[in-house]
């Protein structure tokens, strides 16, 4: 592994030196591809103009970085920007020196690459919607074959992207990030094929929320009785980090955790309140759709600006599982319910 990691760190010393005028783009692409922009960008779009596909985002998503964190903690991957320093391999011989970001002290293990899966794995969907929507129009055979050919491309292209950014940041060795785009793919093909996604009922998600949480505190809990410490990578990220501001509780393997399960929870609860009972029966149009989209993104940009202390753990975890709840309610729930009361009580206005 000591020679794999190497060959990464020339790689990762190669594009920091080669490719320094594109730091905006790989910190942007690393930005982009955070499952943070899933929750707050493209599933408010997605769900109001194609339920289904907004739904399997959010599937995909959290199942993925779910899976991610647990393989994270079988495989106990290492990350550059701590391992050139720790290394024996140089001998005594002076180490690669290689460059820090402020996205470059992540706290958890850094294979399979995160962002580099969950990129894969919602790119997939979306691609895959694209073209779903393409057949039913009944696109012509060859407008559709170059259809296929560019989405294809392009999600490829966006991978790349994502995958030299995680390199370049030093965040992760090569090899971690394709371990990252091929699971994030394999995992959203399977999960897309469940049809009860489109259909769980309150307690599905429930169950589901219990169970996923239950079973990675409890695989946590387990390691840690036979003496394994799953948290060795907060330890060197605080001791290698250059800064210690860039070292971030949000991104530990149980803050990530509980904000996924707060998201589940969270579209549970919107997709089987009274509320959204009440706009789910009424005829849309195309101007409320892109309504209910303008507002849930401007709502959710405000809701992501609230931060939290690092103070207390528990006060954060529970307040980040709170926050990732209402990001989910705002967009499915609350916004279409409110849009809906507007329209009607101006029509009643002018009917008086």
């Amino acid at each position: 592994m000591d020679l794999l990691h190497s060959w990464g760190v020339e790689l990762a010393v190669h594009l920091q030196t080669t490719y320094s005028r594109y730091e905006g783009l790989f910190s942007l692409a690393s930005t982009v591809a955070d499952l943070h922009t899933t929750f707050f960008c493209f599933f408010p779009i997605w769900f109001h103009l194609r339920r289904d596909t907004g739904l399997r985002l959010i599937w995909v998503a959290i199942l993925g970085d779910w899976l991610n964190l647990v393989l994270k903690w079988i495989l106990f991957g290492e990350r550059p920007y701590w391992w050139v320093h720790e290394t024996r391999f140089y001998g005594a011989g002076p180490a690669p020196s290689l460059q820090q970001f402020p996205i470059t002290c992540e706290t958890g293990p850094g294979s399979p690459s995160g962002h580099a899966m969950g990129a894969a794995g919602v790119w997939y969907v979306m691609v895959t919607a694209l073209l779903a929507i393409a057949t039913e129009k009944r696109c012509p055979p060859l407008l559709y074959k170059f259809l296929q050919v560019g989405l294809w491309m392009l999600m490829g292209l966006v991978e790349l992207v994502v995958c030299m950014s995680r390199v370049y940041m030093a965040a992760h060795f090569p090899h971690q990030v394709v371990a990252g785009v091929i699971t994030g793919v394999l995992v959203a093909e399977v999960v897309s094929k469940k049809k009860w996604i489109y259909s769980a009922s309150m307690k599905n998600y429930f169950y589901t929320t219990l169970f996923l949480t239950s079973f990675a505190v409890g695989f946590y809990l387990l390691l840690k009785a036979l003496g394994v410490d799953l948290l060795w990578t907060l330890v060197k990220a605080q001791k290698w980090c250059v800064k210690p501001e860039w070292v971030h509780l949000d991104s530990t393997p149980f803050a990530s955790l509980l904000r996924n399960m707060g998201s589940l929870f969270g579209l549970g609860l919107g997709l089987h309140s009274p509320l959204y009972a009440e706009t789910k029966t009424k005829k849309t149009t195309t101007s409320f759709k892109i309504g209910c989209i303008i507002v849930s993104l401007f709502l959710l940009q405000l809701l992501d600006g609230w931060t939290f202390s690092t103070a207390n753990l528990m006060t954060f975890y529970f307040l980040s599982f709170g926050k990732s709840a209402v990001a989910l309610l705002i967009p499915t729930t609350l916004v279409p319910w409110a849009l809906c009361w507007m329209c009607r009580a101006q029509r009643e206005v002018k009917n008086l």
